[in-house]
């Protein structure tokens, strides 16, 4: 008689670190819009509310996805992928341009941004492909043929956001679709062409003119931000000063003289992290980054340890999003990245953000909780063990 299979529980680390982001978050956003009257017309909580309001909502998607059979979240798959396409299109037939962009979506009262959607669906898209070729055959190495399976997925949404133009969405997908196929075991040869590859594209793209002049001039204020101080290198020197003045343990929540101020634009949503640093100082900052850190090495740890194609790529796919985006948002207010725009997940304010990021959650309990042994306490995946290798 076979002993029974053993199904671990939720991986509760990855969720209170989820969480402890969650929480830190609001109050951030809470501490950024408090004395903005502007933002608020008057209600130093209005946004508390709003982003409360994201947060249970978000809470409600998890949930859904952690607690929804395995076989569904596959046959659903390719209707995420074709309605985050459709939202895309319609970004831009009926779309509302903000910060140069148009991104946005207006259903009434409610502002919807499809390419943060786009990023989850291209994932699950991606290993949806490979566990369908690999069906039944466990150590099946990645071929071309699945290479640009996988790069068509990608592709069509790609295109749309470039269209838009929204550069950093564009940099994070570029940079989870380059994981992905890493870590699925794509051959060499194909990860070199597509990095000369995307290299030689930003080149064409520039000289083309596909980039608009304030995306252009945030790239050279990135290399020399005294270039400009008061225009394309602002951001950059504003959100620097900000972090800057934390110190070790910060100025206090609510108490931070450049936020107070509104020096830093957009310090909200792109710019969440300077309040952080102002605010709560090295330690608090820190926490920041360590939990967002936690949150990536589970995922790959997730990934490492389900006997699941699906489930493998997914987990990891989510891992390089969550990661390289963290790295380019927190980045970017440090003066060591461009600024793009993206925001911090699980702590910027923004509802479509808040949603993908909870439902990558749930996707990765999901996975967590089908598997068939259990996770270790400290990380040992390698690229090879995820491939299945």
């Amino acid at each position: 008689m076979t002993a029974p299979r053993r199904v671990p529980g939720l991986d509760w680390v990855l969720m209170l670190a989820a969480l402890g982001l969650v929480s830190l978050g609001t109050l951030l956003v809470w501490s950024a819009t408090s004395h903005r009257d502007a933002l608020t017309l008057g209600d130093p909580t209005a946004y508390l509310k709003k982003q409360l309001v994201n947060v249970a909502i978000g809470l409600v998607l998890m949930v859904m996805v952690l607690a929804t059979d395995h076989r569904w979240v596959r046959i659903m798959a390719p209707l995420v992928y074709l309605a985050s396409v459709v939202g895309l299109v319609l970004v831009l037939v009926m779309g509302t341009t903000i910060n140069g962009s148009r991104s946005w979506l207006m259903l009434g009262g409610l502002s919807i941004q499809p390419a943060e959607f786009a990023k989850l669906a291209v994932v699950i898209g991606m290993a949806l492909l490979v566990a369908e070729r690999a069906e039944g055959s466990w150590r099946r190495r990645v071929g071309s043929v699945d290479v640009i399976g996988m790069l068509s997925i990608a592709g069509l949404p790609a295109a749309l956001i470039l269209m838009q133009p929204d550069l950093g969405t564009m940099l994070v997908l570029t940079a989870t679709v380059f994981g992905v196929l890493a870590i699925s075991g794509a051959p060499r040869a194909w990860l070199g062409m597509l990095f000369a590859g995307g290299l030689a594209g930003a080149a064409v793209a520039v000289a083309a003119g596909v980039l608009k002049d304030y995306q252009i001039d945030r790239f050279m204020a990135f290399t020399n931000p005294a270039l400009d101080p008061r225009g394309a290198g602002y951001n950059v020197e504003q959100a620097r000063t900000a972090v800057g003045n934390g110190g070790l343990f910060g100025q206090g929540l609510f108490d931070g003289s450049q936020t107070r101020s509104g020096f830093v634009p957009e310090q909200h949503t792109d710019f969440i992290f300077t309040v952080a640093g102002e605010e709560l100082g090295l330690v608090g900052a820190g926490l920041l980054i360590a939990l967002m850190a936690i949150v990536v090495w589970r995922a790959v740890s997730i990934a490492a340890h389900t006997d699941d194609v699906f489930g493998r790529v997914a987990a990891a796919g989510i891992a390089c999003w969550f990661g390289f985006q963290a790295f380019q948002n927190i980045g970017m207010c440090m003066g060591i990245m461009p600024v793009t725009g993206v925001p911090l997940p699980f702590v910027s304010y923004g509802g479509s953000s808040m949603f993908a990021s909870m439902l990558a959650i749930g996707l990765l309990q999901n996975i967590h909780l089908r598997s068939t042994t259990a996770l270790p306490t400290r990380f040992s995946a390698s690229p090879r063990v995820l491939a299945g290798r």
